[in-house]
C-alpha cells in the first residue's frame, strides 16, 4: 500500500485551507437589557416582577434602557420588604398609584454608590419632580445609602446589577410616596363681601342721597304752592 506523501509547502497549505474551512463561531452579542431577567436571575424579587408586568412599568424601562442613552436607577424591594407591609396595602392602592410606587423606584438618571454621597435632596424620580407631592431624600454614612420618603426609612442592602448606564440596587423596605397617606388640602372657598364694605357703601350711600334730594324736591315744591296761593289770596283781598 502505497503512502501519498506531501511536500512541506504543499502540506502546509492544505492544512491552512482546510482550518479556513471550519472558522470558530465568534461569541454571540449580547442581548438588550432587561430588567425583569436581572431580577429573575437575582432571585426573591417575585412581587416587584409581577407589579412591574402588570402595570406595563418594566416594558417602559426596558424600552428607555434599549432605545435610549438615558441612564436609570432602580431600587428593588424584596418579597420580604412587601410581605412587612400592612394587610391590604397594595390593594388599597389604585391602578395608577401602582404604577405612580413603581415608578417612584426609579430615579431617571445613572447613580454609582458613591454618587449618592453628592446627591442634591429631594432627588427627581419618574413620579414626579421636586414638588413636594414624591419626596425621596438619600443620605449617606461611610458606605452605607439610607432613604427617606417621608413614610418609609429605608436602606440600600446590596448591588444587584450595574453597568454605564443601568444601576440596580436591592433596597430592605418598598419605598412608598407621601402623598398616598395625606388628604389633599381644600380649596378655599370664596369670600363674601363683608357688610359695610366700602362697596356696599358707596351703593347705599348713593341711594340714600339720590332719595334725599328727591325728597326736598318735594317739599320744595309744596312750600312754593302754598306762597304762590297766599299771595293770591291777598291780591284778591286787596282790590
Amino acid at each position: 500500500m502505497k503512502h501519498l506523501f506531501l511536500p512541506f509547502p504543499l502540506f502546509f497549505l492544505f492544512i491552512t485551507l482546510t482550518s479556513a474551512q471550519s472558522p470558530a463561531a465568534a461569541p454571540a452579542p449580547a442581548g438588550p437589557t432587561n430588567l425583569t431577567a436581572i431580577l429573575e436571575k437575582a432571585g426573591q424579587f417575585t412581587t416587584f416582577i409581577r407589579l412591574l408586568q402588570n402595570t406595563k412599568v418594566g416594558d417602559q424601562i426596558n424600552t428607555q434602557l434599549n432605545n435610549s442613552n438615558q441612564g436609570l436607577t432602580i431600587f428593588a424591594p424584596t418579597d420580604n420588604s412587601f410581605s412587612s407591609l400592612k394587610p391590604g396595602t397594595l390593594n388599597s392602592f389604585t391602578d395608577q398609584q401602582k404604577v405612580e410606587l413603581l415608578q417612584f423606584h426609579v430615579i431617571p438618571s445613572f447613580f454609582s454608590p458613591s454618587q449618592f454621597q453628592t446627591a442634591s435632596n429631594p432627588l427627581r424620580t419618574q413620579a414626579g419632580g421636586s414638588d413636594g407631592s414624591f419626596p425621596l431624600n438619600v443620605t449617606t454614612s461611610g458606605s452605607q445609602v439610607n432613604i427617606t420618603t417621608g413614610v418609609t426609612n429605608a436602606t440600600v442592602a446590596n448591588t444587584i446589577y450595574t453597568d454605564s448606564k443601568l444601576a440596580v440596587y436591592q433596597v430592605d423596605q418598598v419605598l412608598l410616596p407621601l402623598s398616598f397617606f395625606t388628604s389633599p388640602s381644600p380649596a378655599p372657598a370664596p369670600s363674601k363681601p363683608k357688610k359695610g364694605s366700602r362697596s356696599a357703601g358707596s351703593l347705599s350711600g348713593s341711594d340714600d342721597s339720590t332719595s334725599a334730594d328727591a325728597s326736598g324736591a318735594i317739599y320744595l315744591s309744596k312750600e312754593v304752592s302754598y306762597a304762590m296761593t297766599f299771595v293770591a289770596v291777598m291780591l284778591a283781598a286787596f282790590p
